[in-house]
């Protein structure tokens, strides 16, 4: 008798997240990086894959050059999609020669609970704090010309000679 793991019929059936780091050659201008990214939503999509986020770190400078660059543009992508998806892509890396280097990686499915339960205790924070509105004609407080300070005298001993 052939027996399945329940978890493993759980992922089998949904599509699997992934989370793809890769660097863009920082030499381009940023239109020019847009639209390299565009590319990688484009081929993602193309595939049936699902861009769910996108945060972009900026230009870093490399602790050692990478293909004779000092500096790159860092890019992290979260997305969803079939398991032949991740070849599709890393095919795509390798073909534009403005990607330097890259990596993708599957989710943890308890790193991507922990994550939901963060965003969820975040969202249930900002909630909880009360909006407060503020009124810059009621905050600015009138100011008093301010006096010289005084300056302290002490009274004189007299010396008994």
């Amino acid at each position: 008798m052939l027996h399945v793991h329940k978890e493993y019929s759980i992922m089998a059936v949904g599509p699997k997240m992934y989370e793809t780091a890769f660097i863009v050659n920082a030499g381009l201008d940023d239109p020019q990086i847009e639209a390299v990214i565009e590319k990688v939503k484009e081929t993602l999509t193309k595939h049936s894959g699902t861009v769910v986020d996108i945060n972009k770190w900026g230009r870093k400078r490399f602790t050692y050059p990478i293909r004779k660059k000092n500096n790159g543009f860092y890019v992290i992508m979260e997305f969803s999609g079939p398991g032949d998806l991740v070849a599709k892509l890393e095919r795509h890396y390798q073909l534009d020669e403005n990607i330097l280097r890259y990596l993708t990686i599957v989710m943890d499915k308890r790193a991507l609970k922990a994550k939901a339960q963060r965003i969820a205790e975040a969202a249930a924070a900002a909630a909880a704090e009360p909006a407060r509105i503020v009124d810059p004609a009621a905050e600015a407080v009138p100011t008093a010309p301010v006096a010289a300070p005084a300056v302290a005298t002490e009274p004189k001993k007299e010396v008994n000679s």
